[in-house]
């Protein structure tokens, strides 16, 4: 683990409330990571923004007669007091639209341009006779050229994951209409120049997942295409010397992952540049745009001297669907992630969808029922069920005092290494970015401990009471610091019922292993955490979900 670290997750489209499907892959596991770094003493920050440019946005904007800039700064602010109320601990939430990414992008444009890998070439693109304007790729629908999936974006292919060349069956997404096709004149990156180095990375970078990195291999083997980085619209980043133009919404919006966190550590008096160079680079994404991060963004980091190091970490994810269904907004399928929270607690939700989403690309599915079934039988069955026993007890036995252990029996010893084991077991799944694995042995170690109770029944104050209640209320001082990343506000509940000051996101992760709970010490007050959710509350969720 390096002493540093930036971490940063796709960018929100200012588009649109964010929803359940949009923090299940990228912005729960890049927080979940950041916490646990900061817990073990690394200087890592979580930066993120909101994707501020293209098309959509200026159709958007214009239908609700604001400027483009008034409709971004609202979902900016939305988004932040959404992301918030989940616990996402951003340490800047910024824009793509800040001048400080526009100031970078027109830079590394330049570089790119002097280092030879930027031409000029006169193409024919689709323009809408009807709606009277060139058509970006998001606006135009048809078949994929190499799945023959239908219904996909003229640059990305859904299923199949690829960058069309040139969409099949071209439709007009805004009126539906055949597009024409009309000369102009746009910018390229050269892609192709970046085969050998880009398979080079890959093939050395072994914080990769390997499936992932198979593909885009063979992506790069059979033959890259250069890349249009140009827009006909008003709405983006002007291109240096031809104004009338704005660079493609992918060229200039994970620019703003180096440019927002520079920005942010500059103004704490960092130097940001060096930093970044310095630190392990982690980018959380949702498996829908590895082309754009495995390809585009590493290669126009390369392209510009490798000025900017390349990321150590691209954490991919699967989609999240609901009810076992796609999750689409324009057919009103999915959950508003500020509707969720009006019903349950944001840590509810934080364990629902880590439990759930493995480190795979496979889609992960969203279920009321299995939802009610985790958290009562799981966090509140399990979890709830050994801290209200162990620190209950105790209050109750002993007046809230830690006792005093007697001798250690065998079964004594084998839970006290427990213990002792757990900061490393739990260090080395999330470091591999197995978070629903550590989450589960968290549990396991919680369920362990209950047993133990059970075999010892402190109850009946016979000998090695003293130990067993001495024993669970370290597992759980344990818990709370274990589950700090997971569960941010539900782990500060338990630390303050163990009597303990302060926050526990201030404690050395190594503290989980350390029985630093000593003898004498006084409990707080001892109230259950979690709220057990009812069958009724969850019929009455599913038949408003599926009256949508």
């Amino acid at each position: 683990m390096q002493n540093k670290a930036i971490i940063t997750s796709a960018l929100p489209y200012a588009n649109g409330e964010i929803h359940l499907g949009h923090v299940a892959s990228t912005y729960l596991p890049a927080d979940v990571t950041t916490r646990f770094l900061k817990q073990n003493g690394v200087e890592a920050y979580y930066v993120c923004a909101s994707d501020d440019f293209g098309t959509p946005i200026l159709i958007a904007a214009e239908k609700e007669k604001k400027t483009p800039q008034e409709y971004v700064a609202h979902w900016n602010k939305r988004d932040y007091e959404d992301f918030s109320a989940f616990d996402i601990g951003f340490d800047l939430f910024y824009r793509t639209s800040s001048p400080e990414n526009i100031e970078f992008v027109r830079y590394v444009y330049n570089k790119l341009k002097q280092n030879g890998h930027i031409y000029e070439s006169e193409i024919i693109q689709f323009y809408c006779p009807n709606d009277k304007k060139f058509l970006p790729d998001r606006y135009v629908i048809g078949t994929c050229p190499y799945c023959q999936a239908p219904d996909q974006y003229s640059d990305l292919c859904e299923k199949c994951g690829r960058v069309p060349e040139e969409i099949g069956s071209p439709k007009c997404a805004i009126c539906g209409a055949t597009p024409t096709k009309e000369k102009t004149t746009h910018h390229f990156f050269r892609l192709k120049n970046f085969g050998d180095p880009l398979f080079k990375w890959l093939e050395e970078n072994q914080n990769l997942q390997k499936d992932v990195k198979k593909y885009v291999q063979n992506w790069i083997t059979s033959g890259l295409v250069d890349w249009d980085i140009t827009r006909d619209i008003s709405w983006g980043v002007p291109i240096p010397g031809d104004e009338s133009k704005v660079f493609y919404g992918w060229f200039d919006n994970h620019l703003a992952y180096i440019s927002s966190a520079v920005k942010f550590l500059n103004d704490k008096g960092i130097n940001g540049k060096e930093f970044w160079n310095s630190a392990d680079i982690y980018h959380f994404i949702g498996k829908d745009i590895v082309y754009h991060h495995y390809l585009f963004l590493p290669a126009m980091r390369l392209g510009i001297d490798s000025e900017y190091k390349l990321p150590n970490y691209i954490p991919t994810r699967g989609h999240l669907t609901l009810q076992s269904k796609k999750i689409s907004k324009s057919r009103n399928w999915y959950i508003g992630l500020k509707e969720f929270l009006g019903f349950y607690s944001a840590d509810y939700l934080r364990y629902y969808l880590v439990s759930i989403n493995p480190y795979s690309q496979d889609d992960l599915n969203f279920d009321w029922d299995d939802f009610a079934t985790r958290i009562n039988s799981e966090l509140i069955g399990n979890l709830g069920n050994l801290v209200n026993r162990a620190l209950g007890f105790t209050k109750k036995t002993f007046d809230g005092q830690i006792p005093v252990p007697d001798q250690y029996d065998e079964k004594d010893r084998e839970v006290e290494s427990k213990i002792k084991n757990l900061a490393t077991e739990l260090s080395d799944l999330i470091q591999k970015n197995h978070l629903d694995r550590a989450l589960k042995k968290i549990m396991e170690f919680s369920a362990n401990f209950n047993q133990y109770f059970q075999h010892k029944e402190p109850w009946k104050k016979g000998p090695g009471t003293s130990t067993c209640l001495f024993l669970t209320a370290n597992a759980v001082y344990s818990i709370a610091i274990a589950l700090q990343p997971f569960l941010p506000k539900s782990s500060q509940k338990i630390w303050e019922q163990l009597g303990m000051n302060g926050k526990v996101s201030d404690k050395h992760w190594n503290s989980i292993s350390g029985l630093e709970l000593k003898s004498g010490h006084v409990l707080g007050e001892i109230i259950p955490i979690f709220a057990r959710i009812e069958d009724a509350d969850i019929k009455k969720r599913k038949e408003k979900f599926e009256t949508k």
